[in-house]
């Protein structure tokens, strides 16, 4: 296939606009259409980037190699199926569905079909998290924490399916164990649903991760943290930045002296847009007849973990402030960080 693939995004938004900006920079694709239920969004993100607009998904049908859906996840199953079962590859945004089996179907699908199926987990194509990897070896303890502010756009899914799921697909990546217990709490604050949460997953291994999110947080922070034998990895996702905290013996150790030391050492990591090298991937993937790095099948497994997760917290619910109490923590939350220095 040495011609550009034809292209389309649906949903053209706060993050699917810039999937329009990257496929119509890119040489080897070509945008040929944007959907958005905001014909005016779709007819601007349209002008911007040379494609036509349209308001209907269907209308891509026939007129597209591949797509990239990014619309609230609730309308994933039925778009992405569409697409599939007509024979045009899918980007769909995390998370994949609301639900496993809407997940597995897609997958099903897009197997019987022979079309890629790739699922927006962008951490994995963060080159922070590409030089991490490289430094990994088994895994004890993991300690996350994905915060921030409020994001009006996102009203459909609590923080663990919004923000959390990241996390969680990463540590299913790179402890590669059964998972043997999971404890998990979580209140809402601003929504009807969780705003806070934190989640503490054993695995089978005995490696243990702490995963903690928010999206009231004043402060951003997304770090990830890795205890193994001899050594402490920590990555900013956000910086793209890496340390290493190597554990060494010492040759002589005199008397009360610790019988080894810490060295620390910064990774340089070469900045790229994330999004940018997700899209390339796709394409790649489909000229080439490859696996995506971000499968259905991974993104269902991540997305059942988190299910489990938001149905303990709901199971354990606690009832919404009332109005006097929200103002006052709304206002302290605006004053403070929650974010751990």
């Amino acid at each position: 296939m040495s011609e550009k693939l034809r292209v389309g995004v649906v949903g053209v938004g706060h993050l699917g606009q810039h999937h329009a900006r990257n496929y119509a920079q890119s040489e080897n694709a070509e945008l040929i259409y944007v959907c958005d239920a905001d014909g005016h969004q779709g007819r601007k993100i349209a002008k911007a980037w040379g494609a036509k607009a349209t308001k209907k998904y269907t209308d891509l049908i026939g007129k597209v190699d591949a797509v990239s859906i990014a619309t609230p996840t609730v309308t994933h199953f039925e778009i992405a199926e569409a697409f599939l079962e007509n024979g045009i590859h899918c980007l769909v945004e995390k998370p994949i569905t609301t639900s496993v089996q809407d997940a597995a179907r897609l997958s099903a699908v897009a197997s019987r079909n022979g079309l890629v199926l790739q699922v927006g987990h962008i951490e994995h194509f963060n080159v922070g998290v590409q030089r991490f990897k490289e430094f990994l070896t088994t895994p004890l303890f993991i300690e996350c924490h994905r915060l921030g502010p409020f994001d009006p756009r996102v009203k459909d899914i609590g923080v663990v399916m919004d923000l959390m799921i990241h996390d969680i697909d990463i540590i299913l990546r790179i402890v590669n164990s059964p998972i043997d217990r999971i404890e998990a709490t979580g209140v809402p604050i601003l929504t009807d649903k969780e705003d806070i949460a934190n989640a503490r997953i054993r695995f089978q291994s005995g490696c243990i991760a702490n995963v903690t999110c928010s999206r009231v947080t004043p402060k951003p922070m997304r770090k990830l943290r890795v205890f193994q034998d001899n050594a402490y990895i920590s990555l900013d996702y956000q910086k793209q930045t890496m340390e290493i905290h190597e554990r060494f013996k010492k040759r002589i150790v005199r008397p009360g002296e610790l019988p080894c030391f810490i060295q620390t050492k910064k990774i340089r990591v070469q900045r790229k847009e994330p999004l940018k090298l997700e899209l390339e991937h796709f394409l790649e993937c489909i000229r080439a007849g490859r696996t995506p790095q971000t499968t259905g099948e991974q993104a269902t497994a991540a997305l059942d973990v988190v299910i489990r997760i938001t149905e303990m917290i709901r199971e354990q619910r606690v009832p919404m402030f009332n109005n006097e109490k929200l103002v006052d923590l709304t206002q302290r939350l605006r004053e403070s960080s929650l974010a751990p220095e």
